[in-house]
């Protein structure tokens, strides 16, 4: 897997554009209802797609996300061309009154394989008061009806931090009889908004990973992931080996095993909605654009790129860690807080063995 993601990303997040209708609290792009007027074109656009065609047999996933896609006039030209392209097409909608249900009807039908929706809260109160305007917990729940009812697969995101941590259980269930595929738990990165936000702690952090890997699996639960917690992976391969999961855990929650080690900048790009290459969407340092350059050499060869996969480059206790091939901590939290992408993850509390042996 490591010689294969050092060719190509697994997983392309493009930024189609910064134009929300909402005001979330957490939001990283920081977005507004106007369209910047300097996003990549439609024609920009698809050559984009045609370069990550280009990636040979096994293509990249494409998540076209923002902002809201849906302010996009062009958003199923695009989808269609990334199709006809043969690449695997999800789109991240925002909960506001674009989200119709003849516009999932239309998502369905242009070949879209799976769409994302947030919930933030089990309520109304908590999750609105996240997202800035009243109703998009309704609107959510009505949305996922709709994707249930015509087939179309979906994920629901959560947003993980100190005002939201009390509500996951809450939430789980609400998740689990929505009848979502995957539940993606995302701990707050402190970029954009999300710089109000106050993160939960190293040791909350842990008991959260840890009670979300016990999560049953099989028929009728979701899939749990999580994003900028790659600690995940850890966490649940020391349950495996203690014998608190079935054998088959890992291969079943569908992100321990074959994405060992996918993060920010290893298997994982960023397209923001002016074109800048970055290894994720909490992580934007551009490495190239693709109004300049070609998008996968940047992803093979540009200096940050090169260095976000070499584990062994890691410092302090992740540089130490018997698990930093699988898990590699959360570089955009490391770049957030200090500054050094390599530095650790403050979010982990783990001690590797190499630093508990006498000297």
């Amino acid at each position: 897997m490591s010689a294969f993601v050092h060719e190509r990303p697994l997983r392309v997040y493009w930024e189609v554009t910064r134009a929300c209708d909402l005001t979330c609290r957490h939001c990283r792009a920081t977005a507004v209802p106007v369209a910047d007027p300097h996003e990549l074109s439609t024609s920009e656009g698809t050559q984009v797609l045609a370069q990550l065609a280009a990636a040979g047999h096994s293509f990249p996933h494409v998540v076209l996300t923002g902002g809201d896609p849906l302010k996009r006039a062009d958003l199923f030209e695009l989808i269609a061309a990334g199709r006809e392209l043969g690449l695997g097409m999800s789109v991240a909608p925002s909960a506001t009154p674009l989200l119709t249900s003849a516009a999932l009807r239309s998502l369905h039908a242009a070949g879209v394989e799976a769409i994302s929706l947030s919930l933030d809260g089990a309520s109304p109160t908590r999750h609105d008061r996240l997202r800035g305007i009243d109703g998009t917990f309704e609107r959510t729940l009505a949305a996922a009806a709709t994707a249930r009812e015509i087939g179309l697969p979906f994920q629901v995101n959560t947003l993980v931090c100190a005002s939201t941590s009390d509500d996951l259980p809450d939430i789980y269930d609400e998740v689990a009889v929505l009848g979502a595929a995957r539940w993606s738990l995302f701990f707050l990165v402190s970029v954009g908004r999300g710089q109000a936000l106050q993160p939960v702690t190293p040791p909350q952090a842990e008991a959260i990973l840890s009670w979300a890997a016990a999560l049953p699996v099989g028929p009728g639960h979701p899939v749990v992931t999580t994003t900028e917690a790659p600690q995940f992976r850890r966490i649940a391969l020391q349950q495996r080996r203690e014998g608190r999961t079935v054998p088959d855990s890992m291969a079943a929650r569908g992100g321990h095993s074959h994405a060992a080690g996918i993060r920010d900048g290893n298997g994982v790009l960023f397209i923001s909605h002016v074109g800048d290459v970055c290894p994720s969407g909490f992580m934007e340092v551009p490495a190239g654009n693709v109004r300049e350059g070609a998008i996968l050499e940047i992803y093979r060869t540009a200096p940050l790129f090169r260095l976000l996969r070499d584990v062994d480059a890691f410092a302090g206790r992740c540089g130490a860690c018997e698990f930093r091939a699988v898990c590699g901590g959360s570089r955009a939290r490391a770049y957030a807080t200090t500054g050094n992408p390599l530095s650790d993850d403050p979010l982990c509390v783990y001690t590797p063995r190499a630093l508990t042996r006498p000297a």
